[in-house]
């Protein structure tokens, strides 16, 4: 007796839509990729006041930036207030702070760090910009002009609480 046999077709594999699909798609992910960069900043927590003698000496520089809405106060941590910058229409005067940056780094040249406190109600923007100034800066050497690190490594903090008529 003889048997049937159903002839059957090989079925072809449609792959079309998906190699259009793959040409779309790695162009895009490919362009996306190249711009997604992030910029870290490494911060530290200020370290508690705790007397020592490193803190005794009297060329000692502990710069403290406070940034306020109406300035930005420039000091020493045990000097005291260096400079008091007021404030622009603007903002915050970011010139006047590097260079006045810039003149305490040619007094304390072997100095790298800085604390920044800020009020809780400071904008982000102006934290970068503040911080930016005292990083890095523009210093002269011979007839060139050259980007130099100021202050990189840079604390940062909340700023005291002022109490009364704007007294700190």
């Amino acid at each position: 007796m003889k048997t049937r046999r159903l002839r059957k077709d090989v079925a072809h594999l449609e792959i079309t839509a998906f190699i259009n699909l793959i040409v779309v798609l790695v162009p895009f992910l490919l362009s996306t990729a190249v711009f997604t960069r992030l910029a870290v900043i490494d911060l530290t927590l200020p370290a508690q006041n705790s007397p020592s003698l490193e803190q005794l000496k009297v060329d000692n520089l502990q710069l403290e930036i406070v940034v306020r809405a109406e300035a930005i106060e420039v000091g020493d941590r045990i000097g005291g207030l260096i400079e008091r910058i007021p404030a622009t229409a603007k903002g915050p005067d970011i010139p006047a702070l590097s260079s006045l940056v810039q003149q305490l780094k040619t007094r304390f040249p072997d100095k790298s760090e800085a604390t920044l406190l800020a009020e809780p109600e400071t904008s982000y923007d102006t934290i970068v910009q503040v911080m930016d100034a005292v990083r890095s800066g523009h210093m002269v050497q011979g007839d060139k002009v050259v980007r130099s690190e100021l202050f990189p490594h840079i604390s940062i903090g909340d700023a005291p609480i002022r109490t009364g008529a704007g007294k700190p």
